[in-house]
């Protein structure tokens, strides 16, 4: 069996185990995120089954034809919701577009889901997909405000009725004619808390490691990968390190599906860095004052989403 490369937590010691478990699991979790900022959990509580319908849900909508998907793309939601097209998003300070088009599911109180209603499953599995990804989050939450010191929903409340986004990735076969400065999804950060990435349908995803070379990480059976974001990095003082990742290119051209979750606070959640953080890292505020909403925007710009 194929051995991940970076630290494996399982969320039901933390749920279930007794009191030495539980702490291990979040001191593991705790020093990855320090690390690596990236790791991986298993037992998770989302429906494997799930996943793969969702899959299967993605690819009956991202083979009908361009028609037929643009009728879902509204230029006044920035993105957030429905249909974005190919090439349409780059990653900041990257010219060359990503080579993907994908579909954002998000909370309907913010902003009404679009429904695709050629896949009437479509949206009944996504939402459920999202609920249980949300839940997972949450928990996985508590375990890093621990590791902080921090009581254990202080994170986790800055995300009830938070707008986190589901999004559901197509990178089609690379065209020929591609730029050839263009990756699927070329190195980048996340913006938000934390992001939960279901086992995606191909590997290709790398993170850039301390010493600046590039570490696959492999695409495993019943793995959900999770890393830290710009956000939480700010808000930690840059204990917690949102780490550059891409999607690579493989030389058989063929398509890869994948579905990340970007966990968000609410808009109005204030990033000035811990002072617990700050102590932890020489006492020196690096990062400035802002709001989750300010940031999301200005990221937002910079992607070519807004």
């Amino acid at each position: 069996m194929m051995q991940q490369t970076i630290p494996v937590v399982d969320l039901q010691l933390f749920l279930h185990g007794d009191q030495s478990q539980q702490q291990t699991f979040i001191t593991t979790l705790g020093q990855a995120l320090e690390t690596l900022g990236f790791f991986a959990v298993v037992n998770h509580g989302v429906d494997r089954d799930l996943i793969q319908q969702a899959y299967q849900q993605a690819e009956a909508f991202f083979q009908r034809s361009d028609d037929v998907k643009l009728r879902y793309e509204d230029a006044a939601l920035n993105g957030q919701r429905g249909f974005t097209r190919f090439g349409k998003e780059h990653a900041k300070d990257h010219p060359a577009p990503d080579l993907k088009e994908f579909w954002h599911v998000g909370r309907e109180h913010h902003l009404a889901n679009l429904d695709p209603i050629e896949i009437p499953e479509f949206c009944p599995v996504m939402n459920q997909l999202y609920q249980q990804l949300d839940q997972c989050a949450v928990t996985l939450l508590e375990a890093c405000a621990l590791y902080l010191g921090e009581p254990r929903s202080f994170l986790s409340n800055m995300t009830i009725a938070a707008d986190s986004i589901l999004r559901i990735i197509h990178y089609p076969p690379i065209p020929e004619d591609a730029d050839p400065a263009s990756l699927r999804a070329a190195p980048h950060e996340d913006i938000n808390l934390i992001t939960l990435l279901c086992e995606a349908t191909d590997s290709g995803l790398e993170l850039l490691q301390r010493d600046g070379t590039w570490l696959a990480i492999p695409n495993i059976p019943g793995q959900i990968i999770v890393d830290s974001g710009d956000m939480l990095q700010q808000l930690t003082n840059g204990l917690l390190k949102s780490t550059t990742h891409r999607v690579v290119n493989h030389g058989d051209r063929d398509r890869r599906f994948s579905m990340p979750f970007f966990v968000h606070p609410v808009a109005q959640t204030d990033l000035t860095p811990l002072p617990s953080c700050i102590t932890k890292t020489g006492n020196e505020v690096k990062f400035p004052k802002i709001t989750a909403g300010e940031y999301l925007q200005q990221r937002l710009a910079e992607i070519g989403l807004k």
